[in-house]
């Protein structure tokens, strides 16, 4: 009854989201990343994940939480975050002053993997919070209460970054990114492209599934050619879900991976023209 219940409503989950039983998140390796941050895990390195929106940064960092037995705190980075967002503040309470700890925090204390998701949209203070944790330091200063937290010795700090993002006034200093252990990500090649997108639409039928993936590899060489955003592995599994849940194939193409990416007339078209290609006028 209590599943039945949660799939009604909203359910109000902890920011330190405990590993469940059962198996670790769909993620097909595409290279030695899964080594390379068991060996950083080992020894407490920091990671920053590199690679385009919708590669499976995110994904990735899910399925090794699980396969580790490492609880997970995710916090979006966006332009008004503070440090104080993420180390905590005090509240007042009635008429007490209490003090609550920010999603940092509570990974640092309770031995969790803190992921900090597109850490370039941050304010700049918050990249300096996190650079004593990066070193053989691995402590979090707690400037209002005047108090340094110890690490827990389970901890470790994982940040993803767009290098397509990159600006003048947004990107990460060099002596910021020195401090982590880098993972280089891209979207997979196509033979696992094809396994991701038929796994997360669920069964899509294997035709389908090629022809959504070709046109959608396609696409991408519009990249250089005035869109801003390439078609992603996650579009292209949207996509795919759009077909399995009885949406004609350009329609779902159109929905998934021709309208959220750009309104320019003439890109339209020349999207419009390569799923036509490989789906027909008519589908």
């Amino acid at each position: 009854m209590k599943n039945l219940f949660n799939k009604l409503r909203g359910v109000e989950r902890d920011a330190v989201q405990k590993p469940v039983e059962g198996e670790a998140p769909f993620y097909l390796p595409q290279g030695n990343e899964v080594e390379v941050f068991k060996a950083a895990y080992a020894k407490r390195l920091p990671v920053m994940l590199k690679g385009p929106t919708g590669c499976g940064k995110t994904r990735f960092l899910e399925h090794m939480a699980h396969v580790l037995g490492r609880p997970l705190v995710t916090v979006s980075c966006h332009e008004d975050l503070t440090s104080s967002d993420l180390v905590g503040r005090f509240l007042l309470e009635g008429e007490e002053t209490v003090w609550q700890d920010g999603p940092l925090t509570r990974a640092v204390k309770e031995g969790a993997i803190c992921y900090l998701d597109e850490i370039v949209e941050a304010r700049t203070d918050t990249t300096v919070v996190i650079h004593p944790l990066t070193d053989h330091r691995r402590q979090l200063p707690i400037d209002k209460k005047s108090q340094i937290i110890d690490a827990h010795e389970d901890f470790m700090l994982v940040i993803s970054y767009n290098p397509g993002y990159q600006t003048v006034l947004k990107d990460l200093k060099p002596s910021t990114k020195q401090r982590f252990v880098g993972l280089q990500f891209d979207y997979p090649k196509e033979d696992i492209e094809r396994q991701i997108v038929k796994t997360e639409s669920g069964g899509l039928d294997e035709a389908l599934v090629d022809k959504l993936v070709a046109a959608g590899r396609k696409a991408r060489g519009l990249k250089d050619h005035g869109l801003e955003e390439a078609t992603s592995t996650r579009a292209l599994c949207y996509a795919a879900e759009l077909m399995n849940a009885g949406l004609s194939p350009m329609d779902a193409c159109r929905a998934a991976l021709i309208h959220p990416i750009t309104d320019d007339p003439e890109l339209v078209e020349a999207l419009e023209e390569i799923f036509r290609a490989h789906f027909g006028a008519e589908s």
